[in-house]
């Protein structure tokens, strides 16, 4: 739907981008906000359009999603307000992830219950239980969890984590086709602090890395080196940089603590001044990046308005003023000085009798 033409319908669904894609389901709506292709657009459809909350009701069938799917939530156990809570939350994630219910009988082996009803999340080829004495309420507990605690970290999963997460992100910035020795450090050290210290950072920080420093560059409005560390805080546009070179685990760690309690330099932000230049900055990248992809439609995209902008500056500075020609209309128009000095008769074209007296006087 064209809303630039039906615009009652953009202000109805609160559409501020463009392309937009939403799916209806009965009177709710859903927006997609992943990758623009082909497969995850389909995942997404079949993931909503279906039910909020899947049941598993075998061994194999668990084994089966467990095979195709990399992070599932699953709720455990019988009729409780925890899993109305469960249902409730469901509902609110679901364009995320996948919601199932199971009961004790079909979990793998390795999965050990202390009590029931619960909410797990499988994922990293472990699990992790909801407790809501430490986790806080189910709904920020799912928000917090939804991702894995280590992946390839894109420009949607930014814009997520922004809109909806309140965690830091702490990347390494690697280059993916050409790896190098020090780039693949990076990438071990930041995955094996997110499994090795998991519990101490489960609440701040959600751990990746990024191939190529194309977005980066974008966030912070500069030259992010490949290879490198990073810290973003996406509620806010700010980042951190390690003052020095980390070359092993306990530099990291002094990096990630540094930030939390606020002693490293926090870059960035969203202040009028921040905003202005991000402005600026998204208008000359993508002006330089028409010029890069096509060079002859941007010449005369942005040749066209400057040639108008042109003549209209010529037009206005070789233009006579107003006053000047009327100053001109009144010396022609002033009553000429006859042989005498005198200022002669004005003559009246429809008056014949005021000609020939004139001409007696003279």
């Amino acid at each position: 739907m064209d809303t630039t033409v039906h615009k009652s319908i953009a202000s109805e669904f609160n559409i501020r981008g463009y392309p937009t894609i939403k799916l209806f389901k009965g009177d709710l709506s859903f927006d997609y906000k992943g990758p623009r292709t082909k497969d995850a657009i389909i995942e997404f459809t079949n993931r909503v359009s279906g039910p909020v909350v899947r049941p598993l009701s075998s061994v194999q069938l668990f084994q089966h999603v467990m095979s195709r799917h990399d992070l599932i939530f699953v709720y455990i156990g019988g009729q409780s307000l925890l899993k109305k809570e469960y249902y409730k939350a469901a509902a609110e994630y679901i364009v995320h992830t996948y919601f199932f219910t199971a009961s004790e009988g079909i979990l793998p082996k390795a999965v050990t219950l202390q009590d029931v009803p619960v909410v797990a999340v499988f994922k990293d080829g472990t699990y992790y239980l909801y407790n809501e004495f430490v986790d806080g309420d189910l709904s920020s507990w799912i928000n917090r969890e939804r991702f894995p605690s280590y992946f390839q970290i894109d420009s949607f999963s930014l814009y997520q984590m922004g809109e909806q997460q309140s965690k830091l992100v702490a990347l390494a910035v690697v280059d993916e086709k050409n790896p190098s020795e020090e780039s693949i450090r990076y990438k071990t050290l930041m995955e094996r602090l997110s499994s090795e210290y998991r519990d101490l950072y489960k609440s701040d920080y959600q751990f990746g890395y990024v191939d190529g420093n194309e977005y980066i560059n974008g966030l912070i409005m500069g030259e992010v080196a490949i290879p490198s560390i990073i810290v973003l805080n996406m509620t806010i546009d700010g980042y951190c940089l390690p003052e020095s070179k980390i070359e092993t685990m306990e530099d990291l760690l002094h990096f990630l603590n540094s930030v939390l309690d606020g002693s490293a330099t926090l870059l960035g932000g969203n202040g009028f001044l921040q905003c202005t230049k991000r402005a600026f900055y998204k208008a000359k990248s993508t002006v330089v990046s028409m010029f890069q992809t096509a060079p002859i439609f941007s010449c005369f995209v942005c040749g066209v308005p400057a040639i108008i902008a042109v003549m209209v500056v010529w037009a206005t500075c070789t233009a006579v003023p107003a006053n000047d020609e009327k100053s001109e209309e009144g010396a022609t128009a002033s009553p000429a000085l006859d042989a005498h000095g005198k200022k002669a008769t004005e003559l009246q074209p429809d008056s014949t009798e005021k000609t020939t007296e004139a001409k007696k006087e003279d």
